[in-house]
């Protein structure tokens, strides 16, 4: 026997079946029915929802389970154990108490496609052509170059699915801090007005979901300021600098929401690093892990994890540092390709990797690609113009 309530006034009711529910509309066979500590729903006389004393809700159904959809920048406050469909990412997301996932475990939100770009070839020729790559870590030949060529600069995703070119210099004496935005097709923009310190050999990553920071480089003076880059790539004016500046450093994601600064060149090589909050702050200086080196580059792979590699010490090197999703860098892994400096670096296919380009005593086009586990690839002949100190990152179709 069920009982409800209208007004203040206890109503005693039938259990009810799936077939004639106890509570109806005009449709006498579409309602709430109640069992031994069980409440139902029915439609059509067919039970199509229960909860049992445990808690568990059955769906009794051959048909399918409409979720909420929404972009990522529509996701609730997260709270462990939601469950959602992504429009920006077209996949199933669920949020696991630290961050959202995808339903197969790769970190949601992470890019398909990536994008190299710029960059100089022997005897600081500077370039401005890109090379998109697939979601399957292939790079595609030169595309003609957009916007003022240059070298020494850096990259970021932002808006989840686009990214950003900016500053660099002639390879002379022309410090640059204009940027190129990239759309969700790898589209290069014409120049934007630059916003912020003039430098070159500074780093970029996405941070906070779909923002992007750049930050350090040289006036050629070392500097620590930082520019943010809202989710439509428009970058702010500096924010005064946090930690030791230096140049020709790297920087990439963790966490999904966070980046890492690390590495670079004081008044020698380093491997300091610096963390970055979700909301784009800048952290102090961290004792450096691994060996000192400047000239390499990073990137996100797997689950909120990222990878730095390759460089320069008193000569080219090929090792590289895995960083963990709490932003702890672990010891030198013993490295894997052509030892060199000024490579890039980007992610592709939501959860992994890959280097490109450098120098070692020659401008290179090699590329290595990193597994979804951290794992560096032998050399993959190079596609498009060999060239250094480029830039590349992540985007989306």
């Amino acid at each position: 026997m069920a009982t409800v309530f209208i007004g203040t006034t206890k109503v005693a009711l039938p259990d009810g079946t799936s077939a004639a529910p106890a509570i109806t509309g005009t449709d006498t066979d579409s309602g709430m029915f109640f069992g031994t500590n069980i409440v139902g729903l029915a439609t059509n006389g067919t039970s199509a929802v229960t909860v049992n004393p445990s808690l568990i809700t059955t769906f009794n159904s051959t048909g399918a389970l409409t979720l909420n959809i929404g972009t990522t920048a529509q996701r609730p406050t997260a709270t462990t154990g939601q469950l959602r469909f992504s429009s920006s990412n077209t996949n199933l997301e669920y949020y696991n108490g630290a961050a959202w996932f995808g339903v197969t475990g790769e970190r949601s939100g992470g890019t398909q496609k990536a994008i190299f770009g710029y960059g100089a070839i022997v005897i600081l020729t500077v370039q401005s052509m890109t090379n998109l790559v697939s979601n399957t870590g292939v790079v595609a030949a030169d595309v003609t170059g957009v916007g003022t060529a240059r070298y020494a600069l850096a990259a970021a995703g932002y808006g989840t699915d686009k990214a950003i070119f900016g500053y660099g210099s002639d390879g002379a004496s022309v410090y640059y801090s204009l940027t190129n935005l990239v759309s969700n097709t790898g589209v290069v923009a014409t120049n934007t007005t630059g916003v912020g310190t003039a430098r070159e050999a500074l780093a970029a990553a996405g941070y906070g979901g779909d923002k992007a920071i750049f930050g350090f480089g040289s006036t050629p003076t070392n500097v620590s300021l930082t520019n943010l880059v809202s989710n439509t790539g428009v970058v702010a004016t500096d924010t005064t600098g946090v930690g030791t500046a230096r140049e020709t450093l790297a920087a990439t994601g963790y966490s999904t929401d966070k980046v890492i600064f690390g590495y670079g060149y004081v008044a020698a090589v380093s491997s300091i690093t610096n963390l970055v909050s979700n909301t784009g702050v800048v952290a102090t200086d961290t004792t450096g892990v691994g060996t000192a080196r400047y000239g390499l580059a990073a990137a996100t792979y797997g689950s909120g994890k990222a990878i730095f590699g390759y460089g320069y010490t008193t000569a080219v090197v090929s090792m590289t540092n895995l960083v963990s999703s709490t932003g702890v860098v672990a010891a030198d892994v013993t490295g894997v390709g052509t030892a060199r400096q000024g490579p890039a670096a980007a992610s592709y296919g939501v959860d992994k990797a890959l280097f490109g380009y450098g120098f070692d005593s020659f401008s290179l086009s090699i590329t290595n690609l990193v597994s979804n586990l951290g794992t560096v690839a032998t050399n993959t002949t190079g596609v498009g113009t060999d060239r250094f100190y480029l830039a590349a990152a992540g985007y989306s179709t």
